[in-house]
């Protein structure tokens, strides 16, 4: 896997800290949440995923970016439209900086929030190198769950084809089917 999807990962985890999904599986009812629910969930995850060192407080005004983020976002992922990726970073402005590893530039965001710029760094640099095509939104309008399209031509609709493929596919037969 490499760097841009492994980072990619992240940003899917980041989305999905809104759970949507509302359906039932083998008899087990599923209700979504929200991750995000006060500064200090936020922390939480971010520490949990090596975004922000110990010691810096977090402020609602972060917990606010955050969910203002995750929500441009998801957002971008329910269309083909670039504009919409373009609005969900606005808030968080990115710049060229020089890039001591590599002796050339790389984007840095410098929201003032902790954590939060290497998403927008990383969704930034995965626009620019074609991957962000590839973190989609599931088409089951009971799941929305954030998911990395690993099919060949990235034609992926479903976060499982064994759960969401396979209910709407079910569906599909039977509509097709009843008299």
């Amino acid at each position: 896997m490499s760097d841009g999807v492994k980072d990619l990962v992240v940003v899917e985890q980041f989305l999905n800290t809104l759970d949507e999904r509302a359906f039932s599986w083998h008899g087990e009812r599923h209700t979504g949440n929200d991750g995000l629910t006060s500064v200090q969930a936020l922390s939480a995850w971010l520490k949990t995923h090596d975004l922000v060192g110990a010691g810096r407080e977090l402020r609602a005004s972060d917990l606010a970016a955050a969910r203002a983020l995750r929500a441009g976002l998801r957002d971008a992922l329910t269309g083909d439209d670039s504009a919409r990726t373009a609005r969900a970073l606005a808030p968080f402005p990115l710049v060229l900086a020089p890039d001591a590893g590599s002796g050339g530039l790389r984007l840095v965001a410098d929201s003032g929030t902790p954590g939060l710029d290497v998403l927008v760094e990383t969704v930034a640099a995965s626009v620019a190198g074609g991957g962000w095509r590839r973190l989609k939104l599931c088409a089951s309008a009971d799941c929305r769950w954030a998911f990395y399209d690993t099919s060949r031509n990235g034609g992926g609709r479903w976060c499982s084809m064994e759960v969401c493929g396979n209910r709407n596919k079910t569906r599909a037969y039977r509509r097709r089917h009843a008299d």
